[in-house]
């Protein structure tokens, strides 16, 4: 990541002391050079947390999965105070498994959720649980940008995207999801429509 750093100091060097002798294409094109590397360094780090889980020793505990996710939509709201997003957390949801590993799973649902309610005049997200066959089925739910299920195979793959460059992202959140909840014995999939929103389903080992 070091040389990318670099190219992304010095890009944003030249605007800042030299910007006045560069036209308007020049300047662009520096702003573009300094996009593509934070985009590549934001690349790397997913990608070597995508390694990280599929090598880290699971611990487990008792996880709060409904404190986990208050705190990450509380950070959500912090960090992006201009909007009004209605949140709804059920309360007292727990399940067994890796509390780490178990909050990036949470983290990249619930920021999808947030990213793609971006232009949503009434957002909502909703964590909770339901019952099926005799098992604990988590969900994240929103009211977005939803997708078409036709291409729902391609959700979970590195790399794979299905919307444009007007929702940033990377491609590798979800693959990192699903890595972990293979980890714990469990399974994720997902339901939506174009413009009416997505749910995220998943599952952990029968004991949690």
């Amino acid at each position: 990541r070091a040389p990318l750093r670099a190219i992304d100091g010095f890009s944003q060097a030249l605007l800042e002391d030299n910007g006045e002798m560069l036209d308007a294409a020049g300047q662009d094109y520096l702003q573009r050079i300094r996009g593509a590397a934070q985009r590549m360094g934001a690349l790397i780090d997913d990608l070597l947390q995508l390694s990280r889980v599929s090598r880290a020793d699971l611990h487990d505990d008792q996880v709060d999965m409904s404190e986990l996710a208050e705190g990450i939509l509380r950070q959500l709201t912090l960090t992006d105070e201009q909007r009004l997003v209605k949140t709804t957390v059920t309360a007292g949801l727990t399940a067994i498994g890796d509390a780490q590993l178990l909050l990036i799973v949470l983290t990249n649902l619930l920021e999808n959720a947030w990213k793609y309610t971006g232009m949503t005049a009434q957002p909502t997200i909703e964590f909770g649980m339901r019952r099926e066959q005799g098992q604990n089925v988590y969900y994240v739910r929103d009211n977005g940008a939803g997708f078409d299920m036709r291409f729902a195979g391609k959700l979970f793959s590195p790399f794979q995207r299905l919307h444009g460059a007007e929702f940033p992202g990377t491609g590798i959140g979800l693959a990192t999801v699903r890595r972990i909840i293979r980890r714990h014995g469990g399974k994720i999939w997902a339901e939506a429509s174009v413009g009416q929103g997505a749910c995220f389903y998943f599952t952990l080992r029968d004991d949690a």
